[in-house]
């Protein structure tokens, strides 16, 4: 099991990022949340398993279609026990 927090940066918000990023994480099984930050980011908490996890961050380097991703930093977290992916405000 394995838990990141990651900030994404460039042209996310806007373009439905946290919402393509919530359908991917449920679909390979990861949890935790993803939201909007005030400086024009996208921040985002995954925990599962470690391959899942790491799939999602690769997916967030390119995002959705509209997305221009310029970098994202990822650091180790702690794991919450989240059972869900959830977009947040």
């Amino acid at each position: 099991m394995k838990a990141v927090q990651a900030t994404v940066t460039g042209r996310v918000q806007g373009v439905s990022f946290r919402y393509y990023t919530a359908e991917r994480a449920r679909g390979l099984g990861v949890t935790g949340w993803v939201r909007n930050e005030p400086d024009g980011s996208v921040a985002l908490h995954a925990e599962g398993p470690d391959e899942a996890v790491d799939a999602l961050v690769e997916w967030c380097r390119t995002g959705p279609p509209l997305a221009r991703v310029r970098n994202v930093a990822v650091r180790e977290a702690t794991a919450t026990g989240a059972t869900t992916f959830e977009v947040t405000h």
